[in-house]
């Protein structure tokens, strides 16, 4: 974990964490869709794991919603589809190395909004910058404006939930810990 996070004193089990998250992306993908909160992903993984596991862990996020996305979502396998999806997988991984920058640049409670916002910026940025490199009309940028405010505030509350899920998973096994080792009356 990294030592400048908010979230770095966590007892979590590593394994059981990442799995966590892997499970709530599966379960979010179908609400969410083509508006996946990859970026608060991107900025918890960068909290609270190390750089490798963190940047797996955001890969593997990906992957479960573009897998969702293609076989049970019905999106259309088209070259331009697939395109997509592979820069968003990039976007994520960059989203990733963006909070973690930010992790290692602050610490506390300003560092883990400091990671969300820079995970969030660098990802509407490149999507936007993609967009514009593969030939979307003028109307993307009036689209990814209009769109904007929804997409912070829906990001902004899964990066909670999930901080929220940390927190709660931490103190969960230090209360179990603290009961474990306390002494028993016969």
């Amino acid at each position: 974990m990294t030592t400048a996070s908010f979230f770095a004193s966590s007892p979590w089990p590593r394994s059981l964490w990442i799995g966590s998250l892997i499970v709530a992306s599966v379960l979010l993908s179908p609400a969410f869709h083509c508006g996946f909160p990859l970026a608060a992903f991107a900025a918890v993984a960068a909290l609270t794991l190390d750089r490798r596991d963190a940047l797996l862990l955001s890969g593997g996020v990906w992957l479960a919603s573009q897998t969702i996305a293609f076989a049970s979502l019905h999106h259309h396998m088209t070259d331009v589809a697939l395109t997509w999806g592979v820069a968003m997988g990039v976007i994520t991984l960059l989203s990733c190395e963006a909070a973690g920058l930010a992790t290692r640049r602050m610490k506390g409670l300003v560092g883990a909004g400091a990671a969300f916002v820079a995970a969030f910026v660098v990802y509407k940025g490149l999507v936007f910058g993609f967009g514009v490199a593969m030939g979307s009309s003028a109307g993307h940028l009036d689209s990814l404006l209009a769109t904007l405010p929804r997409m912070f505030l829906i990001n902004a509350c899964v990066f909670a939930g999930l901080g929220a899920l940390y927190t709660l998973g931490s103190a969960a096994r230090r209360s179990g810990e603290a009961v474990a080792l306390a002494p028993r009356h016969v």
